[in-house]
Order: structure tokens, then sequence, then C-alpha cells
């Protein structure tokens, strides 16, 4: 059976991507690039064909999307205010909560609201929990570059890990700006997993989500380490969203070629500048690639090869390892920012998930 028509609710999860009405902040103009551009290249026009070496299911998805357009997405007409950015997420977030409906029904979950800390969260159980998961949580943050999912539209994502990984995932349903810039979130963040430690002291605690929610994760986990808290036993990280700067290859090389996040200008930048709240977006609790990840718990990075948060994914395995942190990466051939959620009826997406639950069960030592 299809998993409503390629791209769920996720698609409206993450859609930081192809909105072209993107509201605007009034918050400071900050450098987001890197300073060494003498030496940029100009490279030829070229045509791009769908993914063959992919599925032919997740050929056929990429095969019907238009070709995403760069300079409408950075030159959209741009609109201020609070009370634009809310009626924007509202709109946004309306039909991924209805998308997101239909998934819990497909996946058979159940899922039941509760207040954890004053935040409130949703815990998805599916119809099996494996053996090996019977004393494990995962804590999930979503994803929507820190403003958009709020309610029931971020849990998608939970949807997914709950029904393949097979493990009772919590999600957290995190303030967000304009009320709420940061460190809401990760305040938000904290406060669940240190309640939900103190419950369950002898259970194992991953902690995980994907873009905003993989850089949260890990912003979290810096934030935990430094406070002395006791850290998950896994992260996953679904190509974070870990420097909240355009720096990184990928962010020039997949412009356009994307076709969830498009380019960094427009919504995506904004929506970074929104959150901080005028902060130095390379603070590690902001980008976490810049932080010290010393003793941090295995952690599980997952990307695409057109995705543009490859670089964010790959500069954050690197400095981990450099660490000694056990890492594993997986990279899915032809696939865009989140296409694994985007679009889960692709065999790759399951296989990608798989991959998580053996990750958790060899290298965490849950068996």
């Amino acid at each position: 059976m299809r998993l409503l028509f390629h791209i769920t609710s996720f698609a409206l999860t993450i859609l930081f991507l192809s909105c072209q009405q993107a509201p605007k902040t009034n918050s400071p103009e900050v450098e987001t690039s890197t300073s060494r551009e003498s030496g940029a290249w100009t490279i030829e026009k070229r045509e791009l064909p769908p993914p063959s070496g992919a599925s032919e299911v997740f050929y056929k998805s990429v095969e019907a999307i238009k070709q995403p357009d760069p300079v409408r997405s950075r030159n959209a007409e741009m609109t201020q205010g609070a009370a634009a950015w809310k009626a924007f997420q509202n709109s946004r977030d309306s039909a991924a909560a209805w998308n997101a409906m239909k998934l819990i029904e497909t996946m058979q979950v159940t899922v039941e609201e509760k207040e954890i800390s004053g935040v409130l969260t949703r815990m998805v159980t599916p119809q099996v929990i494996d053996e090996a998961f019977n004393d494990a949580i995962f804590i999930h943050l979503h994803g929507g570059a820190y403003t958009m999912n709020a309610g029931v539209a971020g849990i998608s994502e939970a949807v997914l890990i709950a029904n393949w990984v097979q493990m009772p995932v919590i999600s957290v349903d995190y303030r967000m700006p304009p009320d709420y810039p940061f460190p809401a979130a990760q305040n938000d963040a904290v406060a669940v997993y240190e309640k939900v430690l103190e419950d369950f002291p002898n259970h194992h605690l991953i902690l995980g989500g994907t873009s905003a929610g993989g850089g949260l994760t890990l912003s979290t986990t810096l934030r935990l380490k430094n406070e002395n808290i006791r850290l998950p036993e896994a992260i996953f990280a679904g190509t974070p969203w870990s420097d909240l700067t355009k720096t990184g290859d990928s962010y020039y090389i997949m412009e356009g070629i994307d076709h969830v996040l498009i380019t960094y200008e427009g919504f995506l930048e904004q929506s970074a500048l929104l959150y901080a709240d005028g902060k130095d977006l390379k603070d590690p609790y902001l980008s976490p690639v810049y932080g010290n990840v010393s003793n941090f718990p295995p952690t599980f990075l997952l990307t695409g090869t057109r995705d543009m948060f490859q670089s964010n994914t790959s500069r954050m395995q690197r400095i981990l390892k450099d660490n000694g942190v056990r890492t594993e990466l997986v990279l899915l051939e032809g696939f865009s920012h989140a296409d694994y959620g985007l679009i889960p009826d692709a065999p790759e997406s399951k296989a990608a998930f798989m991959d998580l639950r053996l990750f958790l069960k060899e290298e965490v030592g849950l068996e």
C-alpha cells in the first residue's frame, strides 16, 4: 500500500522547502557565508536526469517533480511581522496535521498526548515493539526550520520511527518563534529529556530527529553534556541543520538541485535569523558543528546525494569522528533533503530506518 501519495505529512513537516510566500523577520543582517570566495568557479549549465541508480519507486517520484526555481525562491515576495509569520505557520501546519493523521492511520500506531514538565508531547506506540527495545524510549525532535510543524504536524517522522524501528517514541512539541525564539526549543527538549530520565532511570534513551530536529538533537546533547546530565545512549541526526550559516559545499552545489530546500536565501535564512533572535549564528547551541563534541554518544547520520545539508551532515560526522565518537553515515542515492520522510514508500526510505534500528541494536548494545 502506498504511503500517502509519495509526499506525506513529512513533506509539509520539513516544508521550509518550496514555500514561495515566506514571511520575513526584522532581525538584523548577519554574515552568513564564508569569506573565502575569491577563487569561486562558475559552472556551466548541465542537464540533471532523475537518479537512474535509485529504486524505480524513487526514480518515478523524482521524475514527476517540477524543476526547482532558486531564483523565484530567493526573490519571493516577503511579508513582515509576527502576525504574518503566524498566519504562514498556521496554513502550513494545518495541512501537515491532516496528512499526519492519515499517516497514523496507515501505520496503525497509537498516539497519546501528554504534558511532560509543562511541555506538550505525543507518545507514539507501534503495534509491535522489538524485544530489544522493551526498555528503550526514543525522544523525537521534529524538523521544520525551527519555525514550522507545531502540534500534530510535527509527528510524522515519529510515526515512521515508531513503526519501522519498532520502539516507543515521545515527540516533543517544542515552542517556536516568533513568540518563542532560541533557547525556548532547547529548554523544552532538555526539560522533557530530564523528566523522562527521572521517570525511567533504567531505560535506554535515544534522542533524534531530522533537519532542524537533527540540529536541535545535537545542540541539546551538547548542553546536556555541559550541564553534566546523563547523555542519551545514542543519537539520530538525520540531515541535521548543524550550521545555520551558509557554510559548506553543498549549500552551493545543491542549490536548485535539492527539490526540498532549493536555496538558502529566502525562507531558510529568515527562519535561522528568526530562531536565533539576534544571537551569533555560529553559537554552538545554534550551530553544534562548532561545539565540543568529545564524549558524545554513538551517532547515526543520514543524508542524500542531492541534499543541500549534505555538508552539514558530513562536517558533523567528521568532527564527531575526530573526537573519537562512534558514528555511522548513510548516504542515499538521488535523495534531496529528508526525502526518506517525504517519499516513505521508496525502499531506500524504509531501509534507512532499518539501518537505524540495526545501529541501535549493535552499537548501543540494546540486545
